[in-house]
């Protein structure tokens, strides 16, 4: 059996994560390919209760540090637990967010040393990569307001200074610039249709290249 892959559907709150996640998950489907959703922080029962803590705006005395190590502790046992077992079962693995989230928010938005991110990233991770990246590009004040109109309260990272979320952002394009192998961008002020066609595109791309489907 043929080993999986990961993509992250990563970017912009309010960029429409979920939609394209729903897109991908229908294209692979037809393609009568395995399936697994997740989702960062969270993904097991554990990794969930450690989001719960993360994204609980009553902890705003949470320090930069305990954040970073609780995005950590969470994502370890998300990788052990189900991530490398569905990809070593030849699923494809959907994640809305990843470790990219951790570089563009901890790093570019609350400004912790990269090295030190990096680090604490890999140990999490224990070696795994995601095969690709797709990053969702919104100004974060159209975002909240997506996210305003559909009536959904803001966690503690979404209610953050228009500056952090802004940062954040832009740590996604500078990642993105620096390993377009692992990235691609899509313009999230597009339509539905079009953001989820390019993503599908993309998705077909990298499965025809690791000889999952047929060119």
């Amino acid at each position: 059996m043929s080993k999986g892959l990961m993509i992250v559907v990563d970017g912009s709150n309010g960029a429409g994560k979920t939609t394209v996640i729903k897109k991908l998950e229908e294209f692979l489907v037809g393609k009568k390919l395995d399936v697994v959703l997740t989702r960062e922080p969270g993904g097991t029962s554990i990794s969930e209760k450690v989001r719960d803590i993360i994204l609980d705006k009553e902890n705003s005395e949470m320090c930069d540090l305990t954040e970073l190590l609780l995005f950590a502790a969470s994502r370890a046992q998300h990788v052990q637990e189900k991530i490398i077992p569905a990809i070593e079962n030849g699923s494809i693995v959907i994640s809305d967010r990843f470790d990219a989230a951790t570089i563009s928010f901890q790093h570019y938005a609350r400004g912790i040393d990269l090295e030190l991110i990096t680090k604490i990233n890999d140990i999490a991770k224990a070696g795994f990569q995601p095969d690709m990246n797709i990053i969702l590009d919104l100004p974060p004040e159209i975002g909240l307001e997506r996210v305003h109109g559909r009536g959904d309260k803001l966690d503690r990272m979404e209610d953050e200074k228009m500056e952090f979320l802004a940062n954040a952002r832009n740590g996604y394009l500078e990642q993105a610039k620096a390993s377009p192998d692992k990235f691609t961008v899509i313009d999230a002020s597009k339509t539905k249709e079009e953001v989820a066609e390019e993503a599908i595109s993309c998705l077909e791309e990298l499965l025809t290249s690791n000889k999952l489907v047929n060119s």
